[in-house]
């Protein structure tokens, strides 16, 4: 590579360092390189990147975010963490049961240090192959599922969204209306609370095109689900004795711990947003995304141990699917935290169509073989408002349809998480790097990569084949009521 003292800088090089945050003794400062830098690359991957490695210069093309994105970097935390601790995280105390407390907590921080790991090394795949979408990393890659998967995942967490809110909502308000009352036989059914919240909450905030319009809603999720901690832990403790499991019930390693990996990883798998959080940022650098990553993942690890644990050591081996159905309905306190949480349903559910839509987006208008391709970057400002209106619209009335013939929450984050999350969050990352990177496969540089591929695969199956069995096992489906 030739240094910058041989070379002058070409009129279209971008230096990295004009949108980072150096260190101390920085280039400007001392003559730090960009492997210095928390994301650092080597020898190989500066040249897959463009980059001169001795001053940090980025000659390659670069994925320019949309004009629109305006996210700064606590928009964008609030944006991914709110992806996060949405529908997964009522089911948490539920995975402490299946995989015993202390097998739960060891699970919740491992995973939650992979899903960071991962999430940072797939912006790092889509740099080195100057792609920024799911789509265009499964085109490096090669023929793979990822599609199915995505889509499975994000159509799955959609009427898990709306299956949280026929829960609450309905049960909070029979309580305040009068059975007499003529709006009774209204707010008391799920399926007309699940209906009238699409219709007149999801769905128009789903229309909005950039998902930087989302932040501030996003900002009110995270302070419902903060109310939902604090209820909880104030609640649980004061409940009657028969109403709580067994201090003797604590346990820790169940049977059910590849299930439990399932719904973790269905509450923190949020790979399916990282480029749209990515290009909404003011500045989408690496170190900055890595910024973001950071707070995300460690709001949501806070959030979601504290939820667990505190809903798990109450409830132990009565503990429910939603830890808001093992609370009697007429608690005030719970009946509030189960309005907050039906609201953060309908307020998350608006960015995850965005992701959906963006998927469809990218394969009919920008997938590689299409004719008149265009970018990923562009798509979604190309799209005319009626193809956007009649997508958005069929994405949001399809889940509400599942929601209204479903409610067995349990069933959907487990086979979700299984099925769909653990290739997300696990396999393709590393499955990227592995080809992207120089070297033979079985090498030590791919080591933590092929460990990641190996237990993504091993928990998809059996995670999988143990809650098909398990709903035939049981022999009966939950049945819905209103």
């Amino acid at each position: 590579m030739t240094s910058k003292s041989s070379q002058a800088r070409s009129p279209g090089t971008i230096d990295v360092h004009d949108d980072i945050s150096l260190p101390p003794q920085s280039p400007q400062h001392g003559g730090e390189s960009w492997d210095d830098f928390e994301m650092d690359f080597d020898e190989e991957e500066h040249e897959l990147l463009g980059l001169n490695a001795s001053e940090g210069e980025f000659s390659g093309p670069v994925p320019r975010p949309p004009e629109r994105a305006e996210s700064t970097v606590w928009d964008a935390t609030f944006n991914f963490t709110n992806s996060i601790v949405g529908a997964g995280i009522i089911g948490l105390p539920y995975s402490f049961y299946q995989a015993g407390f202390i097998s739960g907590v060891a699970l919740l921080f491992a995973l939650t240090y992979v899903v960071d790991w991962t999430v940072n090394l797939l912006i790092k795949d889509a740099k080195m192959a100057g792609t920024n979408s799911y789509q265009d990393l499964q085109c490096v890659v090669g023929d793979s599922p990822l599609d199915v998967h995505e889509f499975v995942l994000i159509r799955s967490k959609h009427p898990a969204y709306a299956v949280i809110v026929g829960d609450t909502l309905p049960l909070v308000l029979s309580h305040v209306v009068s059975p007499t009352n003529f709006l009774y036989p209204i707010l008391s059914s799920r399926r007309v609370m699940i209906t009238l919240c699409t219709l007149f909450v999801s769905l128009p905030l789903s229309l909005f095109r950039d998902v930087s319009a989302l932040a501030k809603t996003s900002a009110v999720s995270l302070a419902a689900i903060v109310f939902i901690i604090v209820a909880v832990l104030v609640a649980g403790p004061g409940l009657p004795a028969d109403q709580k499991g067994a201090a003797e019930a604590i346990s820790v390693l169940r049977p059910g711990l590849f299930q439990a990996i399932g719904v973790i990883s269905f509450a923190f798998v949020c790979h399916h947003n990282t480029f749209l959080i990515y290009g909404s940022l003011k500045k989408p650098t690496m170190d900055r995304f890595a910024v973001v990553t950071r707070l995300s993942t460690g709001l949501s690890l806070l959030s979601c141990l504290i939820l667990a644990c505190g809903g798990y050591l109450v409830f132990t081996n009565k503990t429910h699917a939603n830890i808001l159905n093992n609370f009697p309905p007429d608690h005030v306190l719970i009946n509030i935290a189960r309005v907050a949480f039906g609201a953060n349903m309908f307020l998350t559910f608006p960015l995850e169509c965005f992701v959906c839509r963006e998927v469809i987006y990218n394969y009919v208008w920008a997938h590689p073989s299409a004719p008149d391709s265009i970018s990923h970057l562009e798509v979604n400002n190309a799209v005319d408002t009626k193809t956007h209106v009649a997508i958005t619209a069929g994405l949001s009335l399809s889940a509400m349809g599942i929601a209204l013939a479903t409610c067995d929450l349990g069933f959907l984050l487990e086979l979700t998480g299984g099925f769909a999350a653990t290739v997300l969050a696990y396999i393709l990352p590393a499955a990227c790097y592995i080809k992207l990177a120089s070297g033979p496969t079985l090498s030590w540089k791919k080591a933590g990569p092929l460990a990641c591929i190996a237990f993504g695969g091993i928990v998809m199956v059996l995670s999988t084949f143990l809650t098909i069995s398990s709903l035939f096992e049981e022999g009966e489906k939950k049945q819905c009521v209103g």
